[in-house]
């Protein structure tokens, strides 16, 4: 073959997944090319402008500590920062951010462009070049070749999609560009197993026409969180979020309306994400509730423009106009962008290895929404090991695979690779069984050390990392050193102020693990030597305290439910009355029907906690019997 240009690896797409396949890669020594349709919307966020949420905020750190860029992107190009579920324990907590949109992109270019080894290139691929079962290069619609000893495909909706407003239905990746048929039709004629899948997007508001005085403030932290590990600080100005709610009126409409809407007339045939249902699919599914949250996003500093988070729309967009009016609040208001559904193409993850390279064509990877994965969290940790796998085989070099006791990547790439997907792939806490372990706060320590050992993880933040290691490493030996006895002239004052005996003697390892024991209070009684210890280390500290007697437990209910695979479900049973089991979950077993507890252990979506929630109810029943 005759190429006009050759790479060692080409990454066709640059959205979050193609950002961090080609990051990833370039540094790693490769010779990069990366190919996308306009290069003025590389690292665009098609959706929601934000990053992190639960267990996407895990993910994120997970990314930085392994040393892709989306973490250190977001730090400088937020505009509000947020710890979420604060009132809950620490391997739950994660942090999120609203971005400035056209910040974060141009941001993300600038790395990408200043990154050696990197060449971006605008076009459009059109047939993936294969030989003997092995990828040779790609070659564009407008004629140019280009060779490479891998190929990884970050595509995202823009396989074959399909828009769908109302009744109008066109072909488009995103509202404006256009879909990669050729390229879908390519992998669909080297056998690559293809489904639909379908997600959505809200209309934007014109900021300049809202009441805002009729919503709730959300504000951001006061102490806001960095996602990156090398980030001390975040000082930039943080903008509002405000909430607000549908009405009766609006949902009344809507039912009126249902058959203008694509997703009930039958025009879509893909599946959408169960947890970020559209308007439609929440009137319709919970008739019950007379209103829904919504929250208003600012898109940035210098924009008017807002996003209507919680209203994703497939409806006509006159409609939309009409039903917006509804909300109370945004009676004046004006879309500038109506909301739209998109129907895409993505390939049987479980064509891919553990290092996402697929079986049927040696040195072709997959990463993102191909793989038939939701989100940009979810995308970019995709990207990040598909674009080093990608660079270690052009270089002979052993595979990067995580596992699921080190990471949510290791667990969202085995639950893509072994169960697949019937719906749009979501992280979640409860999709890990070892989430106790694998907080947001030690993504650090469980993974940056394969970051240095590849090559992604420059000196100065491995000097950081090793000095925080040490830091925690003293914290904790003071707190487990550190004792009050009855005999010491402060153990009466605190016993006091807590109100409650503390036995003959307590450390302040046991002491933070009571309920009514403050962070500052543990702060307050920290020996001198320990006394200018920084926030998130302390909380850090005490994390891994508060765990350390859970972690083993966890471990021997992990390994107590894959003992039980030969355990029999009775035919009888009605899995929507054992409590504890979420509907999603209920909706699974009823349509699979295991007859064994291993057969329910191997249908995609079951989590941890649901599985051993079932080995419950069904030891209890056998027991019984």
């Amino acid at each position: 073959m005759t190429f006009d240009e050759n790479f060692k690896v080409i990454v066709i797409g640059a959205g979050h997944a193609g950002c961090e396949a080609a990051s990833a890669s370039a540094r790693l020594g490769a010779d990069t090319g990366l190919i996308t349709l306009n290069l003025d919307l590389i690292g665009q966020m098609s959706c929601n402008p934000a990053i992190g949420g639960i267990a996407k905020g895990h993910l994120v750190r997970e990314i930085d500590a392994l040393g892709g860029v989306m973490g250190r992107v977001i730090d400088r190009t937020g505009i509000q920062f947020r710890l979420l579920n604060r009132s809950r324990g620490p391997a739950v907590q994660s942090p999120r951010a609203q971005a400035d949109r056209m910040l974060y992109r141009a941001e993300m270019r600038r790395i990408l462009e200043g990154t050696p080894n990197l060449h971006l290139r605008q076009g459009k691929v059109v047939e993936l070049l294969v030989h003997d079962a092995q990828i040779k290069g790609v070659e564009l619609e407008d004629g140019r070749c280009f060779g490479a000893e891998a190929v990884v495909i970050a595509t995202g909706t823009f396989l074959n999609g399909l828009i769908h407003t109302g009744r109008r239905t066109y072909r488009g990746g995103r509202a404006g560009e256009p879909a990669a048929i050729e390229l879908s039709e390519s992998l669909k004629r080297l056998g690559f197993p293809v489904g639909r899948l379908k997600t959505g997007t809200p209309p934007r508001l014109d900021g300049r026409t809202i009441d805002w005085s009729a919503f709730e403030v959300q504000p951001g932290d006061k102490v806001p969180v960095p996602f990156s590990f090398s980030t001390d600080k975040l000082e930039q100005k943080q903008l509002d979020c405000h909430i607000g709610y549908t009405s009766e009126r609006l949902h009344d409409e809507i039912r009126r309306n249902l058959a203008e809407s694509p997703l009930y007339s039958g025009k879509i045939q893909g599946v959408g994400p169960r947890y970020c249902p559209s308007i439609e699919d929440k009137v319709v599914k919970f008739a019950d509730k007379n209103r829904h949250q919504l929250f208003l996003e600012p898109e940035g500093h210098d924009t008017n423009e807002v996003y209507m988070n919680g209203f994703s729309t497939s409806l006509p967009a006159e409609l939309q106009q009409e039903l917006v009016r509804m909300i109370p609040g945004l009676d004046e208001a004006k879309i500038i962008r109506p909301g739209y559904a998109i129907e895409y193409d993505f390939v049987d993850p479980r064509e891919l290895g553990p290092d996402l390279q697929t079986a049927r064509v040696l040195g072709l990877f997959h990463a993102g929404q191909i793989n038939g994965t939701t989100g940009y969290e979810e995308a970019a940790c995709q990207g990040l090991i598909a674009g080093i796998n990608a660079a270690l085989l052009t270089q002979g070099r052993a595979s990067l695979r995580l596992r699921r006791d080190e990471a949510y990547t290791g667990v969202l790439i085995e639950d893509l690779i072994k169960q697949g997907v019937d719906e749009p792939y979501r992280i979640f806490t409860s999709r890990a069984e070892y989430r106790l372990a694998l907080r947001h706060d030690n993504a650090d320590a469980r993974l940056e050390g394969y970051g240095r050992e590849l090559g992604l993880v420059g000196d100065s933040d491995w000097e950081r990392f090793t000095a925080r290691q040490t830091r925690l490493t003293a914290l904790r030996t003071g707190l487990d050193s550190t004792r009050f006895r009855r005999s010491d002239p402060e153990y009466s004052a605190l016993q006091a102020e807590l109100g409650t005996d503390l036995g003959d003697s307590i450390s302040l390892a046991q002491l933070a693990k009571r309920p009514q024991v403050s962070q500052a209070l543990i702060r307050r009684l920290l020996p001198t030597a320990l006394a200018d210890v920084t926030e998130s280390d302390l909380t850090s500290a005490l994390a891994d305290s508060l765990y350390a007697g859970y972690l083993d437990s966890q471990k021997a209910t992990i390994d107590r439910i894959f003992q039980h695979d030969s355990l029999r479900i009775p035919g009888q049973v009605v899995f929507k009355g054992l409590s504890g089991l979420s509907n999603e979950v209920v909706e699974r077993l009823e349509r699979a029907r295991p007859e064994t507890f291993g057969e329910a252990r191997r249908i995609p979506g079951l989590t941890p906690a649901a599985l051993s929630t079932l080995l419950v109810h069904l030891s209890a029943a056998q027991k019984a019997s």
